[in-house]
């Protein structure tokens, strides 16, 4: 192809092309110059022999030299991609942040007569070296440093922003920023963010801030958070993120039960499919499109004067995986505080006697243990459970997670001690349902009260507090001292409790034994009634004394009456308890009587007790509720 079929097939004369190709169209018209140059690019013209002036000729040819080879390869993806579309080859170079590294390729970079330059400085010094490129008339889009050079930029501001913003959306007001240090990311995040709260008339100041290298020291980190009541955090980096979500899991925080997380993310980083934090893009790619577009419109000098510099996309969200609004906003919780077993059930004719051999007709394993029991009777009735306690290191613990994770309880408050198997307990059922337990403590001897300090977030929200006492009475204390603090009323299970301390009777607000349990506590009662007075006298404000078949007593300072039992045939008697007490603290915490509460409760026990088993066989909420609409519609009325 000759400069004269070139200037024919664009209708101008091969003066005109000849100067368009040497940089030398001035005078010429910009349209004419576009017809000219797009012709020249798709029919591949090299002006060697016909022009006199190759320093000056057109190259078609792009060089991207980059401060380091750390930036986005998706943005040299959209750089590549553009400028081949536009007929262009690109040349990289690699400066290594040092400066004479940089001035070497500037050099190499003039030799090769390239049109246009997309350039990222390593430093403000780098202004030294722009001559080279400006003596040669050599078009240049600077990248990513606006203090020295009018630069092209992603909007992180306005992405930082954004974050916050929707942080706020769902209720968040006390926010930390995550960054790094001496980044230049980092500290535009921290510009919308800071931008965020000014505009939502929320107050900022230097506490707010958090740097990825303050999760070494973990205590000065969970003060801050504690301190200032954090809910959520905004993130300039991913990599931040993931590590602060580590350091999260191992105080035992839940994202985003506890705290909201949200992040920029790389493209490659949308891939993660756990841990699930919620962000936005870095639209690299589209970024590097976009800075090509604006050399090349240079070298074709087709630009405006006043070119957009801060690129800004769409800026979505992926997720809302990892935003949640603040637990205090939510309705109030139930936090169950108790052991967690492995239950091996034996069915036999008659329940082990010593010297005899008894013979086992069935047995089954199922998630077992007062604490699991009870929080996954909550779990099933739709409301928001946390259970805080012990399993072990071996397989039963694994079978125990997935369980319970099967019924919607969370696994934050679950603590795996690695030293210790889950705990255990080994059932008998007789052919009348009467039962006897023995029982392996295992992992839940464990759960001391240190731990339960550590836990204490968990009780954020919570409006009752179950307690049961198969653990250490410093262990039940620490429990119920927690739950006033947070606001809840604790309720205790005295199970195993021979005699209940006066330190432990002042923080107990419900009191739910049974039969037995109320006499050994209570020896010198001869009547149910007498042993809930006495209870009562000890500062306790409800008292209810399960009775099995008989149903229940209730009594308080103004109330003391008996509540019949559901209409159930016993199967197995093991669960009744735990069924009833999940089903009374759930309806009570939404705002059922107590007296309602009570009644609902005996039909969930009803239930339990009518088949094998505890924690599969509880009852499920639309199972409950349909039972009880069949024989007293108007028990489900709230009040």
């Amino acid at each position: 192809m000759t400069i004269k079929e070139i200037a024919q097939l664009a209708g101008v004369s091969i003066s005109t092309v000849s100067k368009i190709v040497n940089n030398k169209d001035q005078n010429i018209h910009p349209e004419t110059r576009s017809r000219v140059l797009k012709i020249v690019k798709e029919y591949n013209y090299t002006p060697y022999g016909t022009v006199k002036n190759l320093s000056t000729a057109k190259s078609f040819l792009l060089a991207v030299l980059l401060r380091n080879s750390g930036l986005s390869p998706l943005m040299l993806n959209g750089i590549l991609e553009t400028a081949q579309a536009h007929g262009y080859n690109v040349l990289l170079f690699d400066s290594q942040d040092d400066l004479n590294t940089e001035l070497k390729h500037i050099t190499t970079i003039c030799r090769k007569r390239v049109d246009g330059v997309i350039w990222e400085p390593v430093s403000p010094g780098s202004t030294a070296h722009v001559q080279h490129l400006t003596h040669q008339g050599i078009p240049i889009c600077c990248l990513n440093d606006g203090a020295a050079f009018p630069s092209y930029s992603i909007d992180f501001q306005e992405m930082g922003r954004r974050l916050t913003q929707k942080m706020i959306d769902h209720k968040h007001t006390r926010m930390l920023c995550l960054l790094k240090k001496e980044n230049a990311r980092s500290e535009q995040v921290l510009n919308g963010f800071h931008k965020c709260l000014y505009e939502n008339g929320l107050p900022f100041n230097e506490d707010v801030l958090l740097y990825s290298d303050s999760f070494a020291d973990s205590s000065h980190f969970l003060q801050k958070i504690t301190e200032l009541d954090i809910t959520g955090i905004v993130s300039s980096h991913f990599s931040s993120s993931l590590l602060l979500y580590e350091q999260l899991c191992k105080l035992h925080y839940c994202v985003p039960s506890d705290l909201s997380l949200v992040s920029l993310k790389e493209n490659d980083q949308n891939a993660i499919s756990f841990p699930h934090i919620s962000g936005i893009r870095i639209p690299w790619q589209e970024f590097g499109r976009f800075v090509c577009e604006q050399l090349i419109e240079k070298c074709e000098k087709t630009a405006s004067d006043d070119a957009v510099r801060l690129f800004a996309a769409d800026f979505c969200f992926d997720s809302e995986d990892s935003i949640r609004i603040p637990s205090s906003l939510c309705s109030k919780k139930l936090v169950v505080v108790g052991s967690i077993n492995s239950d091996m059930t034996f069915n036999v004719d008659f329940l082990p006697q010593a010297g005899k051999t008894t013979k086992i007709l069935n047995a089954t394993r199922t998630v077992g243990g007062k604490g699991a029991n009870q929080a996954v009777g909550v779990a099933k009735l739709n409301c928001k459970v946390t259970l805080i306690g012990e399993i072990g290191n071996d397989i039963d613990s694994s079978f125990i997670m997935d369980a319970l994770n099967h019924v919607g309880v969370p696994g934050e408050g679950i603590h795996r001690d690695l030293y210790s198997p889950a705990g255990k307990a080994y059932i008998y059922i007789d052919s009348n349902g009467e039962s006897t337990i023995t029982i392996l403590s295992g992992a839940n001897a464990s759960l001391s009260a240190e731990m339960i300090r550590q836990r204490q977030h968990l009780f954020k929200n919570a409006g009752l507090c179950l307690i049961s006492s198969e653990l250490s009475v410093e262990t039940l204390l620490e429990a119920a001292k927690t739950g006033r603090m947070y606001g809840a009323k604790n309720i205790l299970k005295p199970a195993i409790l021979g005699t209940i301390p006066d330190r432990l009777y002042e923080l107990i607000d419900i009191l739910i034994p049974n039969r037995k349990e109320a006499a050994s506590l209570c020896p010198a009662g001869a009547s149910i009634e007498e042993q809930a007075e006495y209870f009562l006298s000890k500062g306790i404000e409800i008292v209810i004394i399960t009775l099995g078949e008989d149903g229940c007593y209730l009594k308080t300072g103004e109330t003391a009456r008996y509540f019949p039992a559901a209409d159930f045939v016993a199967v197995d008697t093991t669960g009744g308890a735990d069924a009833f007490i999940s089903a009374f603290a759930a309806y009570l915490t939404e705002g059922y009587s107590l007296e309602q509460s009570i009644r609902i409760a005996t039909y969930a026990a009803g239930f339990c007790v009518s088949r094998q088993g505890t924690a599969p066989v509880l009852a499920d909420r639309s199972t409950l509720e349909a039972h009880i609409a069949k024989f007293e519609p108007l028990l489900l009325r709230r009040p």
